[in-house]
């Protein structure tokens, strides 16, 4: 029995960045990150847009082009880094706002019998569960699952992940016999502690603040005698002393995570390889991996292929493009292998196999979870645009999340794969609107008071309650 992705939407927000305006105001050459790691554009979403709207949009939109009846669906599964409370999933809001949306049709508690969930290990875990979703719904065969991956990529200004920022979510059904990719339910893992990047909860002494808050009015107070104020105060500067805030920007560090994300994916290939018998160089005809920028993959790609060349008996083909055999010298052997990235050869296998993914990405930016499942439908919607016949065709998929994890899994292409023709992904991107740099970056301070979009359609965010025993809750709308 096959198990896998029935059907794929998707909700990138209507506004973006261009690279050479962000790359022209940092005093970035454009070429660096054009040329070097394949970006065109950065989307982000409106000050009325969230992991819960983005969401929505998606799985509303699954629910409508597909038909699905809300009676067949029995499981809602989110992945996201962009959770929008520690306690309540993010989940609970998509569910709900959709459910309203449906209630005319189906009735108001249409989805009451659906099981919703959040998963959290960084970029990964939509992933995760869409293999759990995969594993249910093939206990359940008259029943559908949906993944939702939703998220947003958001960095310290001036950083060196600045230029990476995205957002959007993708949503997925998953049901036996799928038409559009069923799923191998081998798949390879490898998990290690690590702090390649993560979002801390960040914690102040309320002493501390009182110290800069008093500097900003011009009074000098030091830190003891702040304490001794706050001491018997109500209120706000009461009570507790410490102040715990949580911002999306993360702590990172690019090399350490890069380092992580290969070896871990090096560790989950050899766990996979115990499992299914194949050599991804011949055996996969695409190749979609989580990409934290369009190049990610054809750039760190490139040693795991050589390999590959030298387990399939292809290592003389290798030596005759190069006109030689790698150098045993370390130094040496690394500009070999940057050469060899060059090349012809290599360039071929990643227009073959690679560049159908990285193609949305380069408009979008990183989608941290959706990333992965864009760079599928990105895949899809490429070779539905080219006209070309993919059915039949195996598909590699390398996943990672930082903290880390990567599980590689393969599937295969079904006959009715080129229905996401009717999504228009690269003509919806190319009708977005460029903001001014000045824009973006009054939206990265949250300064701006009125949405950058205003006449966009779908749920939006109205506000946060204040009521007694309901402070913060977060409340929607749609706009049709």
């Amino acid at each position: 029995m096959k198990v896998g992705i029935h059907a794929l939407s998707y909700y990138v927000p209507v506004q973006f960045l261009p690279i050479e305006t962000l790359a022209e105001a940092r005093n970035i050459e454009y070429a660096k990150l054009n040329k070097g790691l394949g970006l065109t554009s950065m989307s982000f979403p409106d000050i009325d847009e969230d992991a819960a709207t983005m969401g929505a949009n998606a799985v509303l939109r699954l629910f409508k082009e597909e038909n699905i009846h809300p009676s067949t669906v029995g499981r809602l599964y989110l992945g996201t880094e962009s959770a929008l409370d520690s306690a309540k999933p993010t989940a609970t809001y998509i569910l709900d706002l959709v459910e309203q949306q449906l209630a005319a049709e189906h009735g108001e508690n249409c989805l009451r019998n659906v099981d919703a969930v959040d998963m959290t290990f960084a970029c990964i875990s939509a992933v995760d569960a869409l293999e759990n979703a995969c594993l249910w719904a093939a206990q359940n065969p008259d029943k559908v699952a949906i993944v939702v991956a939703s998220d947003l990529a958001k960095y310290d200004l001036e950083s060196t992940g600045e230029y990476t920022q995205g957002a959007g979510s993708v949503a997925l059904a998953v049901r036996t016999n799928p038409e559009l990719i069923s799923i191998d339910p081998a798949v390879g893992v490898a998990t290690k502690g690590e702090r390649d990047f993560f979002k801390p909860r960040r914690t102040f002494t309320k002493a501390e603040l009182f110290v800069e808050a008093a500097k900003l009015l011009g009074v000098d107070v030091s830190t003891e005698e702040a304490a001794e104020k706050l001491a018997n105060s109500k209120g706000f500067w009461g009570g507790n002393t410490m102040l715990r805030s949580y911002v999306e920007e993360p702590v990172f560090d690019g090399q350490y995570s890069n380092f992580a994300y290969v070896s871990r994916i090096k560790e989950a290939l050899e766990n996979f390889g115990t499992k299914v018998s194949t050599n991804p160089a011949l055996d996969w005809d695409k190749v979609v991996m989580h990409l934290p920028y369009a190049f990610q993959g054809r750039r760190m790609l490139v040693n795991f292929y050589l390999d590959w060349m030298k387990a399939n008996g292809k290592w003389d083909d290798v030596i005759a493009v190069m006109g030689g055999d790698m150098p045993a010298d370390k130094a040496e052997a690394k500009e070999w292998v940057r050469a060899f990235s060059k090349s012809d050869y290599y360039r071929a296998y990643v227009a073959k196999a690679l560049a159908p993914a990285e193609r949305a990405s380069s408009l979008i930016g990183n989608m941290y979870t959706a990333s992965i499942f864009m760079g599928l439908l990105s895949t899809l919607c490429d070779a539905a645009d080219k006209g070309e016949n993919i059915e039949g065709m195996t598909i590699g998929f390398m996943g990672y999340g930082s903290g880390s994890k990567a599980k590689v899994f393969q599937g295969t292409v079904e006959s009715s794969w080129n229905k996401v023709g009717k999504l228009n992904l690269f003509a919806a991107l190319d009708n977005r609107k460029a903001v001014s740099f000045d824009t973006y970056e009054l939206w990265h301070n949250e300064r701006l008071t009125e949405a950058i979009s205003p006449d966009k359609k779908g749920f939006v965010f109205t506000g946060l309650r204040t009521e007694e025993n309901q402070e913060f809750y977060r409340d929607y709308t749609f706009k049709g």
